[in-house]
């Protein structure tokens, strides 16, 4: 009899614990601009470009994606989840974006001391990186651009992006979070334009 209620108790844990399985965790990157990069010449004379330090509130350092319910409540995903840390895989998007938008230029991420110095630096601070689900994604950044071997501040500025999404999916927000990081990316190259060769 014992060995009855036992074996019975054992099927029924085993039957509990397949019912409350977890769910697989979906895992996510950004993608970078989708535009095409033209060759640029082989020589001495391109300019570099540093992207970063980067940094990123506290709240975005977790690897689960964090989604805005109101303006003071978050929600935290459990199941799905960034690939790596988003402030690495911001700063890897970013150089790619203006890698492609800057086909002139040698572009790097942070930290490009094997490469040597750079002649522009991009100090980024994200001040938010999240969506409103089935309204909206938002990107609001400082950023400070330097002449890195002077030391010499030449442009800052304060950039807020927003874009409808009316999508309540992940897959469909991470892709929208990659299009404005890509809008991001353009408002910075539009800004080195201005600044031309040093």
């Amino acid at each position: 009899m014992k060995t009855v209620l036992i074996l019975t108790a054992l099927m029924v844990g085993f039957l509990l614990s397949a019912c409350t399985t977890s769910p697989a965790v979906q895992y996510y990157i950004l993608e970078p601009i989708s535009a095409p990069s033209p060759a640029a010449a082989e020589n001495n004379s391109r300019r570099t470009i540093g992207i970063g330090p980067l940094t990123v509130p506290t709240l975005l350092e977790s690897k689960k994606i964090v989604t805005r319910l109101t303006d003071n409540t978050v929600q935290i995903a459990q199941f799905h989840q960034w690939a790596s840390p988003l402030q690495d895989n911001l700063l890897q998007t970013l150089t790619r974006n203006l890698s492609i938008l800057q086909p002139d230029a040698v572009v790097r991420a942070y930290p490009w001391s094997g490469y040597g110095s750079v002649d522009l630096q991009i100090v980024i601070d994200i001040v938010r990186f999240d969506a409103s689900p089935g309204k909206s994604v938002n990107l609001e950044a400082d950023w400070t651009i330097k002449n890195e071997k002077t030391n010499t501040v030449l442009k800052t500025g304060h950039s807020v992006i927003n874009q409808p999404c009316t999508s309540s999916s992940y897959p469909d927000t991470v892709h929208a979070l990659s299009l404005i990081l890509g809008k991001f990316s353009e408002e910075l190259s539009v800004v080195l334009d201005g600044i031309g060769h040093i």
